[in-house]
């Protein structure tokens, strides 16, 4: 589904689509994009929002506390088993197999609302009105899967049609100053990839202002904070994790376009091993060293190690790196970035015993051969 020569890009909320909208209109302006699109090699995808949002009365979740609509998960949610939300998932299909779309991005999926009307056509009452819904919901995504569209949606149907999930992060914590919002990305980074690859999660750079937060908070003008950007686009593809960009542009000045370049190249150079699975080093702290791995036996690279230093002066670090899972014995060939390799000799734990100075409030990367 993504091959490295093809590219996804999600039509979002803000950019006027609306999958909802089957007319012959709409469905021609999206088709000749997704048409265009794939000219260019690029997999086109859209933003729909199901849940966190109100339709009626009749199509809304009833509360079976009150007999009324309100005290869902997002105190208002239609029903998927309304009328409406029967209708809805009919209208994503249609439109997606209108336009060709290869994505769908499902803000909002079933979350788990349960729902006292007995006048739904997709439930009969309360006590089966969670299961039906639930299905519902699984069946969209089981249909998108055999049409091969990619699902990126924020709640856990894996093993049942998605493919990426949200990270882990609370939206409100981009409201914070850049320093602390690069801390608190590398431990959302640390927690969210125990029990999911890098690849089955998304991030967050707020380019523009997002929640709140002013000037302190956001990375525009990028030109004046082309560290906290490198920052972000470094923590994210060194945890072979992609992010959503949120702002108008990804780079306004040469400089910015050259950082830009760099950092993409470089993660297009080790996106094998970066997307690979991960060891936990050290959980970012703000007093001391932090670090992932990535580790896979069968490709050149059997281990890459992201380390940084969240501190104002410069550290050196004696690591004790566990190798094990890299298939090497005895010996393993390690540099730092593009640097010679060195040669070090595994203990009986296949752990190497690696010497490394990280710059102040800077990272470095290792190269395990």
């Amino acid at each position: 589904m993504c091959a490295d020569r093809l590219r996804r890009r999600d039509t979002s909320f803000g950019s006027g689509l609306n999958m909802e909208d089957t007319s012959a209109a709409n469905i021609a302006l999206f088709r000749s994009l997704a048409d265009y699109a794939h000219q260019k090699k690029i997999m086109l995808g859209g933003y729909s929002l199901f849940s966190s949002r109100r339709i009626n009365d009749e199509e809304d979740v009833i509360n079976p506390a009150t007999g009324k609509t309100g005290g869902a998960f997002f105190e208002n949610a239609p029903c998927l088993g309304s009328r409406w939300g029967l209708a809805y998932l009919e209208k994503i299909k249609y439109f997606i197999t209108a336009t060709g779309f290869d994505l769908f991005e499902n803000d909002g999926p079933y979350p788990g609302d349960v729902c006292a009307s007995v006048k739904h056509p997709g439930h009969e009452g309360l006590e089966d009105s969670q299961w039906k819904q639930m299905e519902l919901q699984k069946g969209l995504y089981h249909w998108l899967n055999e049409k091969g569209v990619y699902v990126n949606a924020p709640d856990w149907y894996f093993l049942d049609g998605t493919h990426k999930i949200g990270l882990g992060y609370r939206e409100t914590n981009f409201s914070l100053p850049r320093a602390e919002q690069l801390l608190l990305n590398r431990q959302n980074i640390f927690d969210g990839t125990w029990e999911k690859t890098p690849g089955m999660s998304w991030g967050f750079v707020p380019l523009s202002q997002y929640q709140g937060g002013g000037a302190a908070a956001t990375l525009e003008p990028l030109k004046d904070h082309l560290d906290a950007y490198e920052q972000l686009m470094v923590q994210y593809y060194g945890a072979g994790i992609q992010a959503c960009y949120r702002g108008p542009r990804l780079y306004d000045t040469d400089s910015t376009r050259q950082l830009v370049q760099r950092m993409t190249g470089w993660y297009k150079k080790y996106r094998h091993i970066l997307n690979a699975d991960i060891i936990h080093l050290r959980r970012a702290d703000g007093r001391d060293w932090d670090g992932i791995l990535h580790v896979d036996a069968t490709l050149p690279q059997k281990a890459l190690v992201m380390l940084y230093n969240p501190t104002s002066q410069a550290i050196t670090r004696e690591l004790l790196l566990p190798l094990y899972y890299t298939g090497l014995e005895q010996t393993v060939r390690i540099r730092e970035k593009e640097g010679l390799a060195k040669t070090y000799t595994l203990d009986r734990k296949y752990q190497a015993r690696v010497s490394v100075t990280i710059p102040a409030a800077g990272y470095t990367w290792l190269v395990a051969e």
